[in-house]
């Protein structure tokens, strides 16, 4: 392990926050590595829907014990999430891992498992990561911590956008705010902002304009004007 201290950058947020795209870009302008435990949470939880074990039986212990099936392979600012060694990306964001990642990432050992990974991720390249803990439980001290928030609404918009690939109508909308507020309260618990973290509401802001500022913030706490 090097014995160089390394730059940690937490985002926060509540879900379809625009954590993780924020999150990538910001490493992509950094030249730092992007852990989404996200991908983590997913990846556990299409690990488990691969073995024959019916979701309502699903426990945090049988969960971990799929955790020797998921590795992270890093990339140039990234880290892709392999099942079996097989990657994974469309199956980690479809229907099914999606109906069920909540209520797997709610579980303590879940949770535990998830941070450890990130951390191993974390100890040997400057990141960027982003979850709902990250800058709280797993990232105490990091270097520069960010809490993303929008409107319930605007994030409802931006996900449809991106998974309709068009604008979605306002009773769609309608329809996935509720379902996001409904989330929120699920994970309420988890969704804590730290008390040093940056509030960054970014209901009336581009992905572009999110990313300048995060990227100026890291700038300032890092002492490293290179960056751009």
């Amino acid at each position: 392990m090097s014995s160089t201290p390394r730059t940690v950058i937490a985002i926060d947020g509540p879900a379809a926050s625009g954590k993780s795209s924020t999150a990538q870009w910001v490493a992509e302008r950094l030249d730092f590595r992007h852990v989404d435990s996200g991908s983590l949470y997913r990846g556990i939880t299409a690990a488990m829907l691969r073995t024959p074990t019916a979701p309502e039986a699903w426990t945090g212990s049988k969960l971990v014990a799929q955790g020797s099936r998921i590795a992270l392979r890093p990339e140039r600012t990234s880290f892709s999430v392999l099942i079996d060694g097989e990657s994974t990306e469309e199956e980690l964001r479809g229907t099914r891992v999606t109906e069920h990642v909540s209520m797997v990432a709610r579980m303590p050992e879940v949770r535990a498992w998830v941070n450890q990974r990130v951390r191993e991720a974390a100890a040997e390249h400057d990141v960027v990561v982003d979850g709902r803990d990250m800058g709280t439980a797993v990232f105490p001290d990091a270097s520069l911590k960010v809490f993303l928030i929008a409107d319930p609404w605007e994030r409802a918009r931006r996900r449809l956008t991106q998974r309709l690939g068009r604008r979605p109508l306002d009773l769609e909308i309608a329809e996935e705010t509720e379902l996001l507020v409904k989330r929120d309260a699920r994970d309420a618990m988890q969704t804590v902002q730290a008390a040093d973290a940056v509030l960054l509401d970014t209901t009336y802001l581009t992905q572009e304009e999110q990313v300048e500022r995060i990227v100026a913030l890291a700038r300032a706490v890092t002492h490293r004007p290179n960056i751009t």
